[in-house]
């Protein structure tokens, strides 16, 4: 370890950032830019994500909640507003329309007058992850790895300096993924689309694509073994790079990834608690100078309560630039080689992953090993619940330490933003006033030439850069891939069977066991998500646990509307029913829920609901009618069973 002669240059500064628009995004990023951030990392909303436009009826309180909505050339104008691209590093977290939004990025940049081939940057273009952990993909596996890599084809002839794939294993380990999980899943499924890639580059051209396959991961806060995972997946890259592709250049080998510290180790417990969980972990992807992420992006403290305003994300930034500018850190070589605990740590992690490597080769791929990889997160996760609520996890705050001062930070009126409640209708005002003023018959045109794009095997990106200009909509895309791949229902992880997890459930099930008698029929929980969100962890561990207590669950998965969710509690006569969202669509998801059920004469079903829901909007949700309201602080997992148990046992009033 020797001091540089000159200092290394710090890693991209980055907020992951989008909300209500686009003109309210773009401001938020100048700011943000102004501020010393360094590169850009989009946010987008679920309906831009899933490919339906914001009036679609699965779109209904989705708009620009988790992200920025962009359904024509025109949003993506105003969300680039005076921000030139050609200068820009951009970071779009996209997948399953990945190859829609790029095609509108380019076309902006057009506009723009930039030259498209100096455009840098990268859209994440993971699919597979979406299967086992976030949920926002559109068609089945194979044509989905068909668009990746036509994207990555269509990069490396235009687009020189873009990064087309970004191989995310950051929703891995927020999906309960093992360190050695997320070295596996995530390699497996670069090796997926190298393998499918080959054959669309010429041999020449294919070691400089295998290099500019980047990576985006996830460090929580077991900080040496997030370290040694970081080496790991620096040397187990190289080793695949070298023997599996036979790539000789050692610059096209480097493990290239960004990162996002955790944000399931949030709590809404003392959250003030958090701002020193995000350090540590950004250290764990920082101070090994042969494993640095070349670009970070930090959450906010206050992620589990709700939106962060400007100024958490702002504090989040300036702890990057803390780290870069006032201390050592970028002057020195790496500071672990040669530690022989390291060393040994690395080693353990590399030949687990490998050893599952294995497995999903034998398994014929990452795409043939979706359902087996999403039993093993789902899996995973409630393992690592179970050691919180058993108390061999700590979490300070939450199982340890729980006494304390009321946090000022939550305290008074703007402590937590709050979605702009008109921000839907003027997104779909404007949606209807672009398609009034397009030319219809050139996106009719445009919309029939990628349909015939996808089902004859041409590159999609073509296609869809021209339907971009002819003002198609991002629903119009998704509706044309739809149309030729079909639609696809992700497998849930949830096995009918219970796990071996039974430990400390005994009274439990016997009193699942007597209201069952009671009724005449086992207790029966339909849980639900309605909506886009994908996020769908909460959700399979309520009912994977319910399951376990004896209780008879129904869980179809994701994407459900409130008309679907309510047909599904009459055919099961299901006594109580569930329903998580975490993308803070909560009350006009649930408001359409409960409407409905009294519609259908099933309003004496007790409705609980699970998600990142401020006291507020509890407030709201009990006075419709909501009989519990759970949000991440209820981590006891029992407790909740106790209270399912109860509701199903006393009478639940009607509300009107």
């Amino acid at each position: 370890m020797t001091q540089n002669e000159t200092k290394d240059s710090p890693w991209l500064f980055r907020t992951y950032a989008g909300h209500s628009t686009a003109s309210a995004s773009n401001a938020l990023y100048r700011g943000n830019l102004g501020k010393g951030q360094t590169g850009l990392s989009v946010a987008f909303d679920l309906p831009t994500q899933t490919g339906y436009d914001s009036d679609h009826v699965l779109a209904r309180g989705e708009v620009g909640k988790v992200g920025v909505p962009v359904a024509h050339l025109g949003d993506m104008r105003a969300l680039f507003a005076d921000i030139p691209l050609e200068q820009m590093n951009t970071s779009m977290t996209i997948n399953a329309t990945a190859p829609w939004l790029l095609a509108l990025y380019i076309a902006v940049a057009e506009e723009q007058g930039a030259d498209v081939t100096a455009l840098q940057g990268t859209v994440q273009n993971d699919i597979i992850k979406e299967y086992l952990s976030r949920g926002t993909y559109i068609c089945p596996p194979e044509p989905s790895l068909r668009m990746i890599t036509d994207v990555a084809a269509f990069t490396r002839e235009h687009l020189p300096k873009w990064n087309p794939m970004n191989v995310c294993s950051y929703h891995l380990q927020e999906a309960g993924a093992t360190p050695e999980q997320e070295l596996a899943f995530a390699l497996a499924t670069a090796c997926a689309v190298l393998d499918d890639l080959k054959g669309k580059v010429a041999e020449q051209d294919f070691p400089e694509m295998v290099g500019r396959i980047s990576f985006f991961v996830n460090a929580g806060i077991r900080f040496v073994t997030e370290l040694c995972k970081m080496r790991a997946f620096v040397e187990l890259w190289d080793e695949i790079c070298l023997d599996r592709y036979g790539v000789e250049d050692a610059k096209y080998r480097r493990f290239r990834y960004g990162v996002q510290v955790n944000s399931l180790g949030l709590t809404e417990q003392q959250p003030e608690n958090n701002v020193y969980r995000i350090l540590i972990e950004m250290l764990a992807v920082t101070l090994s100078k042969n494993a640095r992420a070349r670009a970070v992006q930090l959450p906010a403290w206050n992620e589990a309560l709700g939106l962060p305003r400007p100024w958490d994300q702002q504090w989040s930034l300036r702890a990057q630039q803390i780290l870069a500018y006032e201390t050592d850190l970028l002057e020195y070589g790496d500071l672990f080689d040669g530690n022989p605990v390291i060393a040994a740590r690395v080693e353990t992690l590399k030949t687990a992953a490998r050893a599952e490597l294995a497995t999903l080769d034998g398994m014929g791929g990452a795409i043939k090993s979706i359902e087996y990889m999403k039993s093993r997160l789902v899996d995973s996760n409630g393992e690592r619940i179970a050691g919180i609520e058993r108390g061999d996890t700590s979490v300070v705050g939450v199982n340890r330490f729980t006494g304390g001062e009321p946090s000022p930070l939550t305290a008074g009126e703007g402590a937590i933003m709050v979605a702009d409640a008109g921000a839907e209708a003027d997104q779909i005002s404007r949606l209807n006033d672009w398609r009034s003023k397009r030319d219809a018959v050139a996106v009719t045109a445009a919309l029939d030439e990628l349909r015939r794009a996808a089902a004859s095997g041409a590159n999609i990106m073509p296609p869809s850069l021209a339907a971009a200009r002819a003002g198609a909509t991002t629903g119009e895309w998704g509706d044309a891939i739809r149309a030729v791949f079909g639609q696809y229902r992700g497998p849930t992880g949830v096995s009918r069977n219970p796990s071996n997890r039974t430990e400390g459930l005994d009274e439990i099930r016997a009193r699942v066991d007597a209201i069952s008698a009671r009724l005449g029929r086992r207790l029966s929980l339909l849980v639900g998500k309605p909506g886009l969100d994908g996020h769908s962890n909460g959700a399979e561990q309520i009912a994977a646990r319910a399951r376990d207590c004896g209780i008879d669950i129904t869980y179809e998965g994701i994407r459900m509307t409130p008309a679907e969710l309510v047909d599904s509690a009459r055919r099961t006569k299901a006594h109580v029913i569930g329903i998580s969202v975490l993308s803070g669509s909560h009350i006009p998801l649930v408001a359409e829920t409960l409407k409905l059920l009294r519609e259908k004469g099933l309003g004496q079903i007790p409705v609980v609901v699970g998600g990142i829901i401020p006291d507020a909007d509890s407030r709201t949700l009990k006075a419709m009618g909501v009989a519990r309201i759970y949000t991440p602080k209820d981590f006891e997992m029992n407790r909740i069973m106790e209270d399912l148990v109860l509701l199903a046992e006393q009478p639940h009033v009607v509300v009107q």
